[in-house]
């Protein structure tokens, strides 16, 4: 695989992996409390919670790493 593929989805997945863990922190600790009409609007709007984050912290994670990088 070339090396800026292996460095872009590494990143990728690391800055994932952080947002999903942020996810489970906040969630966990009542910063996201709502009250859904049913059990499965709790999952969907979890899901959609953590599809934030991860998204998030997925791409600025990747152009972080992308402006620090001074490999040449």
């Amino acid at each position: 695989m070339p090396r800026l593929i292996s460095f872009m989805l590494t990143r990728l997945a690391a800055g994932a992996a952080l947002g999903c863990g942020v996810v489970l922190v906040a969630w966990n600790n009542g910063f996201a409390e709502m009250s859904p009409a049913s059990p499965t609007d709790y999952y969907i709007a979890q899901g959609l919670f953590a599809y934030l984050f991860a998204s998030t912290f997925r791409v600025g994670y990747l152009a972080r790493s992308l402006m620090l990088d001074d490999t040449r």
